[in-house]
């Protein structure tokens, strides 16, 4: 299996805690910055951890108020 990839636009300013906050969580996904201007990271997530890596994703926009949304490509 192959890792999944997700983009999100996150505030510049919080790339780096979303990185130690997504990384601590061992194994589950890596945090790599596309664009730090915009703030567009990508996530390379590990098989099986897609549905624990939206929870987080959501818990940390609703319960920490960090701006922060999924990102499609036009």
């Amino acid at each position: 299996m192959e890792t999944s990839r997700r983009l999100y636009r996150v505030d510049p300013g919080e790339i780096a805690y979303l990185r130690m906050t997504v990384e601590s969580y061992d194994g589950m996904a890596v945090v790599s910055t596309v664009d730090p201007g915009e703030g567009l990271v990508e996530l390379r997530i590990s098989p099986g951890c897609e549905e624990l890596i939206t929870a987080l994703m959501e818990d940390l926009a609703e319960r920490e108020g960090m701006g922060l949304a999924p990102y499609a490509a036009e």
